[in-house]
């Protein structure tokens, strides 16, 4: 049946990528189908950085930034100088249900997408606030750190979008205009986050202090050319197959666990909290 709806030829569909609940490839590969309505819209021009779990999350996966040997011709790609690796990237850019699905069968489906588009990639079109909780801080503790930061952004007038990280965080995005450039959107996020851990004890700024015990780090410094985000609806390789998952503001609340949104039921969730995220472009107030 997969087989009718792609380009893509598909292998080990039986393979078991998440051990403890017996999920194969193809569910893998089924979850993306369904979601794809969703998630291809903000993948949209966006260069990608894949994890890979061929032998399914119980061995070491492995990050890869190029398109792998192999790539077919309909997949786009975007070359790029890293000046971390010293050479080019010949980088993903999900177009369409065939790369996703590509990407699935690849078992890359961790998938990483970048802060700024194709046509503008020196100029960052999302500004990244990554909200880390440090145990024993707990989810808990992340969401508070979210909504004090959402307050200060609505100060702000600036419209910001959350999401789970799949993991033990948070993300906040803001959605800004093509005219900034990652110093000054990173310098922004630094300086957002210091106002708010000078009125905390436990909230803190800097990465020297993010691994004191207790504490929850608004970490700034993913918001750097090439630097990535985990994309929204993309899987994470846990046991429960946990989802990156869009929330609105108002499901924003003690309980809320990460675990929460899986592989299982996030498709049938109907809302889509980040549909008009780019609709919302916005100016900062940066030097």
């Amino acid at each position: 049946m997969l087989d009718r709806l792609t380009r893509v030829d598909f292998t080990n569909l039986d393979k078991i990528l998440f051990s403890q609940l017996k999920i194969t490839k193809a569910q893998v590969i089924k979850y993306y189908i369904e979601i794809a309505p969703r998630m291809l819209p903000l993948l949209d021009k966006r260069p990608l950085v894949m994890t890979r779990f061929p032998e399914g999350i119980d061995k070491e996966g492995f990050y890869e930034k190029d398109a792998p040997l192999g790539t077919p011709p309909w997949v786009s790609t975007f070359k790029t100088y890293s000046e971390s690796a010293k050479r080019e990237l010949n980088m993903v850019v999900c177009q369409n249900l065939d790369t996703l699905v590509w990407l699935a069968n690849l078992a890359a489906f961790e998938i990483h997408m970048t802060l700024s588009r194709v046509d503008a990639f020196d100029k960052p079109d999302l500004v990244f606030f990554d909200v880390d909780p440090e145990p024993p801080a707990t989810y808990d503790n992340a969401l508070e750190t979210a909504m004090l930061l959402k307050e200060r952004l609505d100060d702000l007038s600036l419209r910001s979008f959350i999401k789970t990280s799949g993991l033990k965080g948070l993300h906040v995005v803001v959605p800004i205009i093509e005219d900034y450039t990652f110093q000054q959107t990173r310098d922004f996020v630094h300086q957002t986050a210091r106002l708010l851990a000078k009125d905390s004890e436990t909230l803190v700024s800097e990465y020297s202090e993010s691994k004191k015990l207790g504490t929850t780090f608004i970490d700034y410094r993913q918001n750097s050319h090439g630097r990535t985000l985990i994309c929204p609806y993309s899987l994470r390789a846990t046991q429960k197959a946990t989802v990156s998952k869009p929330l609105e503001w108002d499901d924003v609340k003690k309980r809320l666990k990460p675990e929460m949104f899986t592989l299982f039921n996030t498709a049938r969730i109907e809302t889509n909290p980040w549909e008009d995220l780019f609709e919302n472009r916005q100016r900062l107030e940066v030097k």
